[in-house]
């Protein structure tokens, strides 16, 4: 007898490893063109999310955290601070170095972006999707998030 995850006929875990790699990237570019056009590059982006999400931080962490040398963060939050989106200030810990965090301006920013990205989402979920569709997806959305929060980093 087969278990339940064992059924002659069912993807392989690399087959279903390789749609959703494929799905998921062409949904990023889908969601990507949606912005409004903010002058942002996705560096700038996913690093304005960082400090929004996980509060101020230093350069020499950003860089860790985004995967990049210390001198490519430098260049990311000098534009963004050129901008307006970050301020420095100086840390409490380390006179040495700075704190930045994301200013009123760069929150409205990622606020707007945020917006356009779910309503073309939820537009495309509502005019595609019946309502057993959405629940499949739904399910299929807490099983993502157990994939990412149990992933190996």
């Amino acid at each position: 007898m087969y278990e339940e995850s064992e059924r002659p006929g069912d993807p392989t875990p690399e087959q279903v490893a390789a749609d959703l790699t494929a799905v998921v990237g062409r949904l990023m570019r889908r969601l990507r063109t949606t912005s409004p056009d903010t002058g942002l590059t996705p560096s700038q982006r996913s690093v304005l999310a960082l400090l929004d999400g996980e509060g101020p931080s230093t350069t020499a962490a950003l860089a860790r955290a985004e995967y990049v040398r210390p001198q490519s963060m430098r260049l990311t939050l000098g534009a963004l601070e050129d901008q307006g989106m970050v301020a420095r200030t100086p840390d409490p810990d380390d006179g040495r170095q700075s704190v930045v965090s994301v200013t009123d301006t760069g929150r409205r920013t990622l606020v707007a972006v945020r917006a356009a990205k779910q309503g073309w989402l939820s537009d495309a979920i509502a005019g595609e999707l019946d309502g057993a569709e959405r629940r499949t997806l739904a399910e299929a959305a807490v099983l993502l998030e157990r994939l990412v929060a149990g992933g190996a980093e």
